[in-house]
């Protein structure tokens, strides 16, 4: 099986943010973990909150995020001002379906962001919407089990 993301880039700051309005999309649903902070730490970049301050001038923005940790929740929830959804279930799909409702979303007018094709872009597909597959915002960082773990995931991503 093949997964072929909309968007296959580097990073969620090479996003084309102008082709994305032009193609009539107005939400942009992030992966937390390793899409838009490190893995587990709660906290954001400097550069990833001026990114998202720029990007929530032009679109709903929200993080769908398997995570279940409270602890962790919380601190994700104090440095966030956009609305979160955790234990969300990627790939599966209700619990963000239910989640879009309620803020007056369909799956077409969003795209989903993340850094695991089995997971995040899977899950976009069988919602409907525009995917972008990234790499780990900590990449460089990364130990090289990880990075070998993410090599063997990207195998079902088709270019």
């Amino acid at each position: 099986m093949f997964i072929k993301p909309d968007y296959n880039l580097k990073s969620i700051y090479d996003i084309n943010f102008d082709e994305l309005r032009e193609n009539g999309i107005s939400a942009v649903l992030f992966d937390l973990d390793s899409t838009l902070m490190a893995s587990k730490s709660g906290v954001y970049s400097s550069k990833t909150i001026e990114f998202l301050n720029f990007v929530k001038k032009y679109f709903f923005i929200a993080v769908v995020s398997n995570n279940k940790n409270s602890e962790y929740i919380e601190k994700v929830r104090n440095a966030s001002d956009f609305p979160l959804l955790f234990n969300a279930g990627k790939p599966r799909v209700g619990k963000i379906k239910k989640f879009l409702g309620g803020f007056g979303l369909k799956p077409v007018d969003c795209v989903l962001v993340g850094d695991r094709p089995l997971t995040d872009i899977l899950c976009g597909k069988f919602l409907g919407c525009k995917t972008i597959l990234v790499d780990s915002i900590t990449a460089d960082s990364e130990a090289k089990i990880v990075r070998l773990v993410r090599a063997l995931e990207r195998t079902v991503v088709k270019n």
